[in-house]
């Protein structure tokens, strides 16, 4: 059965729902590993995702190694009470409709006062949900997605990692050339939608060379100083606490002659992609060295706990000239793993420690 669901984007999306598969709570499995059997416990996952989303990241691959581990993907049926489906170890999701939020949210026998109401994951603690909806929606916003960044202030000996200063327009594009002097911004300007809801829309950006061409745009949106970091941003994927890191093209550095000569914004539908893989470019060794490990960990690790997420990746990029400044320029949640380099083992191993854990716990 299929049913209409909000996309990432807003935009209307099929949600494709599978015949309901019925599980005995603590259900036992053979599952075969090089010649031997041996019985393992099921880790159910059940997910709530777009096609698109179960098309680049339910791969054949994925689904092939995570049956071998004990792992089995379930589809939510998004017109059952959450609480009649199952039993899950897990809830994996990205949708952002609010009937899914009602699904996910609302209890669906209710007690008599609302005081007492409680949501899924209250009435079943016993499932992991990742992650939580109001964590996701905090990074929908980009006037409020780099605060975290911000407020850690991190500066060791591995290097510092910022944001770039930022303003946030919300209507009045004739305003927008007062506001940024007011706010002291320097040009070039890189312009981003306000909401980063997973659309094609919400990852188009624009570089504005000069002031007066920024009533061009069109609210709401963020504007941020464009910092030159060699035309190379680093996605530093974390799943759990795994952290993997892969090199992508970007926007080239802006010349100060460059500035003075050009005039207008340039549109970009997208800045990093698969495509745009700068893994094995001939590059300059001052740009396409990789941020320091213990850095990136310390990053992840102080993020995880500050966004209360466990999935999302992270844009950095490093100011050109130097070697240990680093801007975080976009947060993302759940993101396209399926570019990543060996997710399948990675998010296997993820799901099957989430639910490993959670079984000890209850037998414990």
């Amino acid at each position: 059965m299929r049913l209409r669901e909000n996309d990432d984007g807003g935009e209307k999306e099929e949600v494709v729902v599978e015949n309901d598969v019925t599980l005995a709570q603590n259900q036992w499995c053979p599952v075969v590993n090089a010649g031997f059997s041996s019985p393992k416990r099921l880790v159910v996952v059940g997910y709530a995702l777009t096609t698109k989303k179960i098309k680049s990241f339910l791969q054949p691959k994925l689904e092939g190694l995570a049956r071998n581990k004990g792992i089995l993907f379930v589809a939510i049926d998004h017109n059952r009470p959450l609480s009649d489906q199952g039993p899950f170890d897990i809830v994996l999701h990205k949708l952002s409709g609010k009937e899914w939020r009602q699904v996910l949210e609302v209890c669906p026998h209710p007690p008599a006062t609302p005081f007492s109401a409680r949501d899924y994951r209250q009435s079943h603690p016993e499932v992991t949900v990742l992650d939580p909806p109001d964590a996701i929606q905090h990074l929908r916003n980009r006037q409020y997605m780099l605060q975290a960044v911000a407020d850690m202030n991190l500066c060791d000996s591995y290097g510092i990692v910022g944001v770039p200063r930022q303003l946030v327009i919300k209507r009045e594009a004739c305003a927008i050339p007062e506001l940024v002097n007011q706010a002291g911004l320097t040009l070039p300007l890189v312009a981003k939608p306000l909401v980063a809801d997973g659309s094609a829309k919400s990852h188009e950006l624009s570089l504005a060379y000069e002031k007066f061409s920024l009533q061009k745009l069109e609210p709401p949106l963020v504007l941020q100083e464009f910092v030159n970091h060699g035309g190379v941003l680093f996605k530093v994927y974390i799943v759990g606490d795994a952290i993997k890191v892969v090199r992508r093209f970007s926007l080239p550095d802006v010349s100060k002659w460059e500035l003075s000569k050009d005039a207008g914004i340039y549109n970009f539908p997208r800045v990093s992609c698969a495509a745009a893989s700068a893994d094995d470019a001939d590059l300059d060794p001052t740009v396409a060295e990789l941020p320091p490990r213990p850095l990136l960990e310390k990053l992840a690790k102080e993020l995880r706990w500050r966004l209360g997420l466990r999935l999302f990746n992270l844009d950095i990029i490093r100011e050109y000239g130097t070697r240990d400044h680093f801007y975080v320029i976009d947060i993302n949640y759940f993101p396209g793993y399926g570019k990543m380099p060996e997710y399948e083992h990675i998010f296997t191993d993820f799901l099957l420690s989430l639910g490993q854990g959670k079984y000890k716990k209850r037998s414990g």
